[in-house]
């Protein structure tokens, strides 16, 4: 029964939950980060108080909350920019991808790179965003939905995967049906 034991199986499965929720964790502390700067540490600031309700929600410790904004309001702190990339997609599907980065070009490189892997590029300000609507920090698509089959579907999935996997990205927006809600 060589290979076969349970604490190999416990192990691999910790470590993928462990890597999602650093990954979520990341996300939550950078929009943390950036809110609490925005707010100057005011911890009833609207747009602070939402990120950590939703960092709670997740499970994010206080510790790493603390961090995130002690980090903010510091003075020596690196500023986070928020930035849109947008891109069109297999089947025309319009990508927008929300980021918080502390270096535009290494992000823009990296996010170019990813799109450029499987087969898209990345389109100037404005060319995704009329498909659709800004509610506060989320994107709505406007109708109608873009329909996407078999292999298109998969590509797109591929996509969707390899930006949610990238550090800096904090959510994806799609125009595609099903993919909707694709944002947190």
């Amino acid at each position: 029964m060589s290979g076969h034991s349970k604490w190999s199986q416990i192990k691999r499965q910790k470590a993928v939950t462990d890597a999602a929720k650093s990954r979520t964790f990341s996300r939550y502390a950078r929009l943390i980060t950036l809110e609490s700067k925005k707010a100057g540490g005011v911890l009833s600031a609207p747009g602070l108080a939402v990120a950590i309700n939703r960092a709670k929600a997740a499970n994010m410790p206080k510790e790493n909350i603390g961090r995130a904004i002690a980090k903010g309001t510091a003075k020596d702190e690196g500023g986070l920019t928020p930035v849109v990339y947008e891109a069109y997609g297999p089947s025309g599907v319009a990508i927008l991808v929300d980021a918080l980065t502390d270096n535009k070009n290494r992000t823009t490189q990296e996010i170019k790179h990813l799109f450029v892997l499987q087969g898209i590029e990345l389109a100037s300000p404005g060319a995704a965003s009329w498909a659709f609507t800004k509610t506060g920090s989320k994107y709505i698509p406007n109708e109608p939905l873009v329909d996407t089959e078999g292999g298109d579907e998969e590509r797109l999935g591929a996509i969707l995967t390899a930006l949610d996997e990238h550090e800096d990205v904090q959510e994806v927006f799609t125009n595609a049906r099903g993919y909707e809600d694709t944002g947190d």
